[in-house]
Formats: structure tokens, sequence, C-alpha cells
């Protein structure tokens, strides 16, 4: 059974981080794998829009891939009932080769857990002869225990409060050696099997027994005393009587540790090391055990296994990715800080949107994409490359995305247009939503930079607010230490972009694209992709 693969774009995702990573799930799917598409923070107004045009359910929100519980090849495990005996947890320990089992109550709820050190402990302490009427053994676990037949009464019948005695004295020192009550293992010696009925025993175990005396039978009834037979001899049932007390009469019930699925493994190890148990239920919700985990299963941890998408650079993955094993990475940016353990598909092409590598990628493995993802792929090919009018637009991109609006069934002119008025607006979203929604971090020679892009038909709406954007980000800069901030509002239509900029390297900015900064913010004319225009320049200023 292949094991869950999670497809992931970047933080602050745009169309394409939620789009690509939407069609290479369903695409490694249609290939016999078992993926899923993840994102890594809300969809924009545009993101929205493409969801809601072709009917797809937005991808879960993951917040980390650290380790966890669920990860580990736990020991599933059946629940016992607290009245079983424990030689039966004994047996299924032994063929299962577990060393711990849960003890369940009603409604399948944990209780106790009993253990392998449990049961030897009280079985080789069990040196005084009352534990039977101590652990309330029920007369089925008796003779389920000895595989013994009950001959005369039933459980009504039993209620010792005696010992257990193997009965070797004389029949003259019988007076003296029974008492009420007492649990009685013995020969088919019928003088003293009567003598022991009439001093009050409540039962008698017959060992190496194929016949009982039809007398013999006739007296249980009359002193009501219960009576069984066995063919073992008597120091086989000796051995074994005290195998039939009940689980729930040795199992541990207090100050139990349990931990849940979604528990984290970095969490769970300092709890196991400060703990004086080798085993630990994993329950659910309910109190309902789904498995066990012991220390070894933290030694041979799996890792969840991810696919990244659109991007490839640390601050902008998934928190927990260096516990996480990366299978493939899918983009179109530059090459990034991000490690493996070991060789992996790396597709990086310079295109300008992930979505298109992702098409082709259908095309390759000879697959047709279904409607909804070429809607999908398209859009996002739409929105990267602005219609095509990017610096960053090719034509594998163009003529990819005419290839998956025929099949989608959409004009992309009219399609681009409603999509762009969709995500365009600036007013219904704070300051800070504006400059977060695309955001990206980058480590330069001489600081860390942040850089955030939305996209607009109409940018005059942008003066209303210019001085709360760039109240917002002098705050985003100094409490994400951050030595420059910056935020294209990029205008569709006439392309080009007004860029806001706070930090203690925001003069850079003004030298970078040589001309005059006025006010924290300068007008680029031409100036459309973050990744091809903005990143490379701001690089090199820095360097």
């Amino acid at each position: 059974m292949n094991k869950r693969i999670y497809v992931l774009g970047h933080r602050n995702p745009d169309t394409d981080s939620i789009c690509s990573a939407l069609a290479y799930a369903e695409l490694k799917c249609r290939l016999g794998y078992d993926a899923v598409a993840g994102r890594l923070g809300d969809p924009n107004k545009e993101t929205e829009f493409v969801l809601d045009y072709f009917g797809v359910q937005s991808p879960e929100l993951i917040e980390t891939v650290k380790k966890q519980v669920s990860d580990l090849d736990m020991d599933i495990v059946q629940g016992l009932s607290q009245s079983i005996p424990i030689k039966r947890a004994w047996n299924i320990m032994k063929k299962t080769g577990l060393k711990a089992l849960p003890v369940i109550g009603e409604k399948d709820k944990l209780i106790g857990i009993v253990t392998l050190s449990d049961i030897t402990e009280k079985y080789m302490d069990a040196i005084d002869n009352n534990i039977i009427a101590d652990s309330k053994t029920s007369l089925h676990n008796i003779a389920d225990t000895l595989n013994a037949t009950i001959i005369a009464g039933n459980q009504e019948n039993f209620n010792t409060t005696g010992r257990v005695l193997v009965l070797s004295a004389e029949y003259s020192q019988l007076d003296s050696y029974i008492e009420k009550g007492d649990i009685i293992i013995t020969g088919n010696r019928m003088d003293n099997i009567e003598k022991s009925m009439e001093l009050g025993a409540n039962c008698i175990i017959l060992t190496c027994c194929n016949m009982v005396d039809g007398f013999i039978i006739e007296e249980a009834k009359k002193y009501n005393c219960i009576l069984m037979s066995t063919q073992s001899d008597t120091f086989t049932i000796a051995r074994l009587i005290n195998q039939s007390i009940p689980v729930g009469y040795v199992m541990t019930s207090n100050g139990i540790i349990t931990f849940e699925a979604d528990d984290y493994v970095e969490d769970i190890k300092q709890v196991m090391m400060n703990s004086r148990f080798r085993s630990y239920p994993v329950v659910d919700s309910g109190m309902r055990v789904v498995g066990f985990i012991s220390r070894y299963h933290i030694i041979g941890q799996n890792k969840k296994q991810v696919i990244l998408v659109d991007h490839n650079e640390m601050s902008q993955t998934v928190d927990g990715i260096e516990e996480a094993e990366i299978l493939e990475i899918i983009d179109h940016h530059r090459i990034g800080d991000i490690r493996t353990e070991k060789p992996i598909l790396f597709k990086n092409d310079p295109v300008g949107c992930t979505s298109t590598i992702v098409a082709n990628s259908y095309f390759e493995s000879g697959i047709v994409p279904s409607r909804k993802m070429s809607g999908l792929m398209c859009a996002a090919i739409i929105s990267d490359t602005l219609k095509f009018k990017s610096p960053t637009c090719t034509y594998l991109d163009q003529i990819t995305a005419e290839k998956l609006a025929s099949t989608a069934g959409i004009d992309i002119d009219a399609f681009a247009m409603e999509m762009f008025r969709a995500g365009s607006a600036l007013t219904g979203e704070t300051p800070m939503e504006l400059l977060t929604k695309d955001f990206k971090e980058y480590t330069f020679g001489k600081g860390r930079v942040g850089i955030g892009q939305i996209t607009t038909i109409d940018i005059k709406n942008v003066d209303e607010i210019q001085d709360l954007i760039l109240e917002s980000m002098s705050k985003f800069c100094s409490d994400g230490n951050y030595g420059l901030i910056m935020l294209l509002v990029t205008d569709i239509m006439n392309q080009g972009s007004e860029v806001f900029f706070a930090g203690k390297l925001k003069d850079v900015v003004g030298k970078a694209f040589g001309m005059e900064a006025k006010r924290n913010s300068v007008y680029l004319p031409g100036i459309v992709s973050r990744k091809k225009q903005i990143v490379p320049t701001i690089a090199n200023a820095l360097e």
C-alpha cells in the first residue's frame, strides 16, 4: 500500500501555488499514488474565484509536516475485557509478540493496561492461596483455564471466600484442613470428596478424571457444591489455576500515559524518557484505543512524504520540512536552499508558471487532465504571466494555456478579465492582508528581504491607503527582523508597478532601479514580475 504523499505549494499561496498542487496531486493519483494537495495559507480573492468557477474545493490547510504519532508503524491491538483470564492474555502476547495489551470497558473505552511483567509478577508472587477469592475470579474463567467440565453447580453457586487447596491430607485430618468456601483440587477419592463437601467446600476439581460417580454428583447438589472434572493431573491443575484470575485484577489502571494520533513525535519523546512505562496506548477523542507504541517505534519512525511545487526555498516552505522526506520539487523559480537526503526528481524549468510544467507532465505521461484541472492550470498560467504579458512568459506557457483552455471550455480573454477583476479589488482588506497575501522571503548578501505582490486593474485606489500600507510595512519589518520589505502593486492594464518599501536597507530600492524614491514608494513602468525583474535586481544591489 502506498503511503500518502502531500503536494504542497508555498506560504501565502497565490493561484499557481494552489492550482499546481491540486493538479499535480491528481496526476500522481492517476499514476497510482496516494497523493493529496495541501495549502500553507488562505487562498486570495483571485484563487477563490478560480476554485469556485471550476467547482473545486480548496486544499486542506497543512500547518506542519513534523512527524506525528500517526506516522509511526504502531502496533494494532484488540482490547481485552477485564474479565478474561490472564492465561488468555498471555497467549495473545505470545502469539503477537506484544508485551502490553489494552483493557477496555463500556463503549470500548480504555480502562487499563496489562503487561507481560504484570502477569508474571502477579503469578510468581501468588504464594498465598487466597488469590482466587481476592481477585473474584469467575467459575467460567477457572473452567476455561483448566479445560475442565462443570458437572454440578453454576456461577450462582460459586461464592468462594476461601483458599485453593490440594487435598493431600489423610481423611482423619480433613476437619482441621478444610474450611468453608475452599476450592479443593483432588483425585477421584470418594471418601475425601464427600467429606470435603460436608465441611463446606464451595468447589471441588477432580483431576485425572474420565467419569464421575453418580452418587458424588448427587452429593454435590445436596451440599450446593460445584463439581468439575478434568483429565489433567493434580500438579498441572495446581499450577494452572492461578492463571484463571481476571486481567482486571493485575492490570495497571492509575497513571496511564496515553497519546493521540496527531501528537508530535518530538513532544512524546520527553514524556517517554521520564516515564517508567515501556508501552503507550494511542487513543482517539473517545478514549478508544487505536494502537500501541513503544520506544522502538520512535527509533524506526516514518517521515511524511511531500512534493513541493512552485517553490524551493526554506523560508517559503511548510513548517517541519526538515523532518519530512521530500520526493520531488516542481518549480520555475531560482534554485533555493532546500537540501535533501538523497537524489530526487527536480523539475525546474525557466517558464512563467509552475502549472505549465505540471500540465506538460500530464502530456508526457499520456494522460489528459480533467476539465477542472485543465481550467485550474490554465487560470494559474494566465495569472502568473499576466495573460502572457509578463517578461517571464514563454512560448511554452502560451501554447500550454491555449491547449488547457480548449479542454476546460473557456475563452482566455474573457476568463482572464473576469478573473483579474475578481482578484484586483484593494478594498475590503487590511494593509497587512494586502502585504502578506502573496509574500515571499529571500536572503541576500546583506540581509533578509521580504517581497509581497498584489495585482489590480485600478491602481489609483492604492493612493487612498498608501500611508496605512507604509505604517504596516514598517511594523512588519521591525517585528520580523527584515532588512527590507517591499510591496509591489502591479497594474495589469498599464503594465507597471507601484513599489512601496521600508526597512534599514530601503535606500537600495531607488539606487537599484535608478529612480528617485519619494515617500518610500516609486512607480516602475514595465516592471510586473517579482521573480524576473525585482528579485535579481535587488539581489545584485545587496551583494
